[in-house]
């Protein structure tokens, strides 16, 4: 892996960023507020806290806001089901989201996995 430059280089913060528009899009008609602002807050939160991983610059606090963006990302995973029994959105809309949250969770997860396996002064940001 190449040095990072910042946290848009990160491929799990592009695609969580992709997963929050998803979410933003089709919850737009939503009247249920606040489930809305519940799985919304929980999307945008896996990409600041992607974001906010690249401004700590210890290895300890570093895992700690990956890993509180991996629980937001199961968070999302886990109200895209309730969000498809109640109905808020067609079995289509569900799968597309679905997938993509996998997507995030599984490029999410690999980088958690690199960081650890970085010691402990080094790292993979040019700070």
């Amino acid at each position: 892996m190449t040095t990072l430059q910042s946290f848009e280089d990160l491929e799990c913060w592009k695609k969580s960023l992709e997963e929050a528009n998803l979410v933003y899009d089709i919850m737009e008609s939503c009247r249920d507020f606040w489930f809305k602002d519940q799985i919304q807050r929980a999307t945008v939160s896996v990409m600041n806290n992607i974001a906010e991983w690249f401004g700590r610059f210890s290895t300890k606090d570093r895992i700690h806001f990956m890993n509180i963006a991996v629980g937001s990302l199961y968070e999302v995973r886990s109200m895209l089901y309730l969000w498809r029994d109640r109905k808020y959105l067609s079995v289509e809309s569900f799968e597309k989201i679905s997938t993509h949250n996998l997507e995030t969770i599984q490029t999410t997860l690999w980088f958690l996995r690199y960081l650890h396996s970085y010691k402990k002064n080094d790292s993979p940001v040019q700070n």
